[in-house]
C-alpha cells in the first residue's frame, strides 16, 4: 500500500451501560442513522483523493453481531476481552499488516467530527515535520475531567496526562484531548508493542504513545477543533445535544442550498433528505429517511414524511402524512389530514382532505373527495385500486381493491365501490332515500314528555 493511503480504525467496543438500552451504544441513531453509520459517513466523505484504503471497526464480542446485522459488509476487529484504547488498536493490527499509510484512530460514540478537521489532522501528519503521531485537540467552556495536552514552547505535543495524574500546573491548561488521532502507519506497531498495562485497571493507554513517540526522537503535533466535535454520546442526554447538533448543521445546509425554513428549530431532517431549490417548509414538519423534494414545493405545517417522492410544484400538508413509495406527482395537491401510502397520485391530481391513499394509483388530473379511503387489506393480503385520469371521486366513498374507476368517471358521495367503474360513467352506490312527514315532530314531543316524566319522580 501507498505511505499515502489512510486506514481508520473505528473503536465501537463499548457497551454504553449509561444508554440503559439493549442496543450497542454505537448503533443509537442521529438524523435516521446510527452514530457508527454517520462517522463512517465522514470518513467515506474525505475523498478519492486522501485514497481511503481500509475501514476498520473495533468491536467487542457482545456487540459483534448487532453490529454486522446493523451494517453488513464491515471489517470487524475484535477486542475479546476489551483493555483500553491501546489494545483495541493491537486488536486491528491483523488487518493493518504491511500498511504504511497514516492510520486514523477515531471514537464511533463521537460522531460530530468533521471532514475539515480529520483532513487537517492528515494535512498535520504529512507535514515537513513528520510527527508520528497527531492528536484532535479542543478546548472546552468546562474542562471537567478531560485529559489534558502538555505542548512545549515550540508547539510539540510532548505527552497527554489523564486529569487525575495530572499537576496543579497541568490543570491550568485548558487543551483538552478529544482521542482521536492521526498516527504513521509505518511505525504504529513499533509504537503498540511499547506500551504496557502496568496501572491499576491492567488496561493500554494508546495516550501513552505520545511520550513514546518523543523518547524516540519523532515529533508529536495538535490539530485544534471545537468542542462540538469532540462531543461524545455516552447517555441519552448527550445523544439528544448530538441530535441538535446534527439538525442544525442539516437545516443551515438546506437553507445554504436554496430552502426556505420558516421556522428552522422545528423541522427535522434525515441524513439523506433530498430538498429542490425554492422549496417552502412550514414549521413542524418532520422529515424521516428517503425523502426527495422537488423545486418549487411547499411543505405545510405538521406534516410528517418517510420514504416519498415529491416532483415540482407540488403542495403538501398542513397535517400530512406521506408513507414509503408514496410518489407525488408535479402539481399535485396533498390536503390536511391526508395519508399516502405506496401510492402514486399523478401530475395535477388533488387529495384535499381527510383521506387515506394506499397500494393505488390516482390519475393526472384526479379529484378525491374529503373522506375518501382505499380499502386495501382484507386482513391477509393488500390490493390494488386504479383511479384514472380526470377521474371524481364524491366525498365519503369507500373503494373495496382491487377495484378500477376509468378515466373521467364520477363516483358519487356516499358510495361503497366494490366493482370497476367504466371510463366517463357515473357510479352510486347507497340505500334509497326514504322520508316520513312530520315524524322528526311527534319524536322531540314524546322524548320530551318521558324526560318531564322522570323528573316527577
Amino acid at each position: 500500500m501507498s505511505k499515502d493511503s489512510i486506514a481508520a480504525v473505528v473503536l465501537a467496543a463499548g457497551q454504553g451501560t449509561r444508554m440503559k438500552s439493549k442496543l450497542p451504544k454505537v448503533l443509537h441513531p442521529l438524523a435516521g442513522r446510527s452514530m457508527l453509520e454517520q462517522l463512517l459517513a465522514t470518513i467515506d466523505a474525505l475523498g478519492p483523493e486522501q485514497r481511503l484504503e481500509k475501514r476498520i471497526v473495533v468491536a467487542s464480542p457482545e456487540n459483534r453481531d448487532a453490529i454486522d446485522a446493523a451494517i453488513p459488509g464491515l471489517d470487524l476487529a475484535i477486542q475479546d476481552p476489551p483493555l483500553g484504547t491501546g489494545h483495541a488498536m493491537m486488536a486491528a493490527q491483523g488487518q493493518l499488516s504491511g500498511f504504511s499509510g497514516d492510520a486514523l484512530m477515531l471514537f464511533a460514540d463521537s460522531p460530530l467530527v468533521s471532514v475539515e478537521t480529520l483532513q487537517a489532522m492528515l494535512a498535520a501528519r504529512r507535514g515537513k515535520d513528520n510527527p508520528a503521531v497527531v492528536v484532535m485537540g479542543f478546548r472546552p467552556q468546562d474542562t471537567a475531567e478531560y485529559g489534558r495536552l502538555i505542548v512545549d514552547d515550540h508547539g510539540n505535543l510532548q505527552r497527554i496526562v489523564e486529569h487525575r495524574d495530572a499537576s496543579a500546573a497541568e490543570r491550568q491548561t485548558d487543551l483538552c484531548n478529544s482521542g482521536f488521532m492521526a498516527i504513521d502507519g509505518a511505525v504504529l506497531a513499533q509504537l503498540l508493542d511499547a506500551l504496557g498495562n502496568d496501572n491499576a485497571k491492567g488496561e493500554y493507554y494508546l495516550t501513552d504513545i505520545v511520550e513514546i513517540a518523543n523518547q524516540q526522537g519523532r515529533r508529536c503535533a495538535v490539530v485544534e477543533a471545537s468542542e462540538i466535535e469532540a462531543h461524545g454520546i455516552n447517555s441519552r442526554d448527550q445523544l439528544a445535544q448530538a441530535e441538535a447538533v446534527v439538525q442544525n448543521r442539516l437545516r443551515h445546509a438546506a437553507m445554504a442550498a436554496g430552502v426556505t425554513l420558516l421556522d428552522p428549530d422545528s423541522v427535522y431532517f434525515s441524513h439523506d433528505s433530498v430538498i429542490g431549490q425554492d422549496v417552502t417548509i412550514q414549521p413542524h414538519v418532520y422529515f424521516g429517511p428517503g425523502v426527495t423534494v422537488a423545486d418549487n414545493v411547499t411543505i405545510n405545517a405538521f406534516s410528517h414524511l418517510e420514504g416519498c417522492t415529491i416532483a415540482a410544484g407540488a403542495s403538501i400538508g398542513p397535517f400530512a402524512r406521506l408513507r414509503p413509495e408514496a410518489m407525488i406527482g408535479a402539481d399535485a395537491r396533498i390536503g390536511n389530514f391526508v395519508e399516502v401510502k405506496k401510492a402514486s397520485i399523478e401530475d395535477g391530481a388533488k387529495v384535499n382532505h381527510l383521506a387515506y391513499i394506499g397500494d393505488a394509483r390516482v390519475g393526472a388530473g384526479a379529484n378525491i373527495g374529503a373522506g375518501t379511503i382505499t380499502c386495501n387489506y382484507d386482513g391477509f393480503l393488500k390490493s390494488f385500486t386504479d383511479i384514472g385520469k380526470g377521474a371524481f371521486i364524491g366525498s365519503n366513498t369507500a373503494l373495496v381493491a382491487p377495484v378500477k374507476v376509468g378515466d373521467g368517471a364520477i363516483v358519487g358521495a356516499g358510495s361503497t365501490v366494490s366493482h370497476d367503474v367504466s371510463a366517463d360513467a357515473l357510479a352510486v352506490e347507497r340505500s334509497e332515500q326514504k322520508e316520513r312527514a312530520g315524524w322528526a315532530t311527534s319524536f322531540r314531543e314524546r322524548k320530551a314528555a318521558e324526560k318531564a316524566a322522570q323528573k316527577k319522580r
